[in-house]
């Protein structure tokens, strides 16, 4: 027996009822409006003298990329994960365009919203965090839910702006290096692709947060 949809009503593609599920409307909103922010804020952060200084960006491209990579982080569960783990088909394939999408619309929102010199605290470093941010929340969905994923996220956020401004902090502080440094940019990327891969592979645990 087969089931139709009521009289009137077409069934929804797999891929809305995937978006819906992960609640994807709200946080491309979020991106949206988080990259708005940004691009309003970023101009208007000048000294005392009313001259414009790149370092003052640096909070800036913290708390932005941040927000944004937490916004992500609420769509890592699943309300139906059971029939999710039971399904024959493979996971990995929407969860990666789930992922690269969400990724690639910041990171393109950030390149445009983020004006100053990119070799300071330009859209290169905002872009960096966004990366940093996102490995660092789905390494914590995978092993504690993506209820959780937000905390160690926003912990590291302070910490680094409070303790790891100083270059000799070494990689602890790649959030708050300026942009272009090659050695802040590895560890961000790093932090992505490994919960890129274990979220891909694993997906979020199950009742966490």
């Amino acid at each position: 027996m087969t089931l139709s949809p009521p009289p009137g009503r077409t069934p929804l593609r797999p891929v809305v009822l995937y978006g819906r599920s992960r609640g994807l409307p709200g946080t491309v909103a979020v991106l949206v409006v988080t990259a708005l922010a940004t691009a309003w804020f970023a101009p208007r952060i000048v000294r005392a003298d009313g001259f414009a200084d790149p370092a003052n960006r640096l909070p800036l491209v913290l708390v932005a990329p941040l927000v944004a990579a937490v916004a992500i982080g609420t769509g890592l569960h699943t309300p139906s994960d059971e029939l999710d783990r039971a399904a024959s088909r493979a996971w990995w394939r929407p969860r990666l365009l789930h992922l690269l999408g969400l990724t690639g619309l910041a990171a393109g929102a950030f390149a445009l919203a983020v004006t100053g010199s990119p070799e300071v605290y330009g859209s290169p470093a905002a872009i960096r965090n966004l990366l940093g941010c996102t490995g660092i929340t789905l390494l914590t969905a995978v092993v504690a839910g993506a209820g959780v994923g937000w905390l160690p996220t926003a912990s590291y956020g302070a910490l680094a702006y409070l303790l790891f401004q100083d270059p000799a902090s070494g990689p602890a502080g790649w959030a708050v290096r300026p942009g272009p440094e090659a050695g802040s940019w590895t560890v961000a990327v790093l932090l992505y692709a490994a919960g890129a891969a274990a979220w891909l592979w694993r997906g979020a645990r199950r009742g966490g947060g």
